[in-house]
């Protein structure tokens, strides 16, 4: 059984940063692709940011130029860092893992940002 667990969401002051993690365990042969996903009260989940197997990135607009996404393949792990966080962030961030087409997802992390 495959699992992904998301952490590093907590509450923090606009303007400031955090680091969201993600691991997917279990019996995993090959992860193609793993993405942060994230959802406010009354709002559609959205996209993030992603990252493929080979390393290219794609980041959402609205948060280009702060955030960063990355990845530890050895560890099937990828990492969101968020900088300069605005109040506007403030939701449930989700980590999704493309595993040979099937698709898991993670619980998710509060992220609150207050000004």
């Amino acid at each position: 059984q495959i699992q992904v667990e998301e952490s590093g969401g907590r509450q923090v002051r606009a303007g400031g940063s955090l680091e969201l993690s993600c691991i997917a365990s279990g019996r995993i042969f090959g992860v193609n692709a793993m993405e942060w996903y994230r959802q406010a009260p009354g709002n559609e989940r959205e996209l993030v940011a992603g990252i493929g197997s080979n390393g290219n990135t794609r980041i959402a607009a609205s948060v280009k130029g702060r955030f960063i996404i990355s990845r530890d393949s050895s560890r099937r792990a990828e990492y969101l860092q968020m900088n300069d966080l605005k109040p506007d962030d403030t939701a449930v961030y989700y980590c999704k893992v493309i595993i040979l087409g099937d698709t898991y997802w993670g619980q998710g992390t509060q992220v609150t940002v207050f000004s």
